[in-house]
């Protein structure tokens, strides 16, 4: 989504990367990776739990989920993935964001 993400802003959408680690480790590689959008570390999966983003752990973690979210606070997306290889492509993302302007 980094390299794409002058796309969502075109969009007036905003995208939020929950992860595992802790703060410190979070802050880090977002900004050694120079993330251009914003990370939450959800080290006890609070907020991934209320998505029913499942955690395997023989996978080491948490499985991928794409949410998209209205506006109005409305899930006009969710995908939820075995692997990084089987989410959603960023224009299938991006097409689903189209349709909701």
């Amino acid at each position: 989504m980094r390299q794409d993400y002058a796309e969502f802003t075109k969009r007036n959408s905003e995208i939020v990367a929950l992860g595992p680690d802790g703060p410190n480790a979070f802050k880090r590689f977002w900004e050694t990776e120079s993330m251009p959008f914003i990370g939450l570390a959800d080290i006890k999966s609070v907020v991934a739990s209320q998505y029913y983003q499942e955690v395997n752990w023989l996978k080491a973690g948490r499985l991928p989920a794409i949410l998209v979210i209205d506006l109005e606070g409305k899930i006009a997306l969710i995908q939820y993935g075995e692997s990084m290889s089987d989410i959603l492509s960023n224009v299938d993302i991006l097409a689903v964001l189209d349709k909701l302007v």
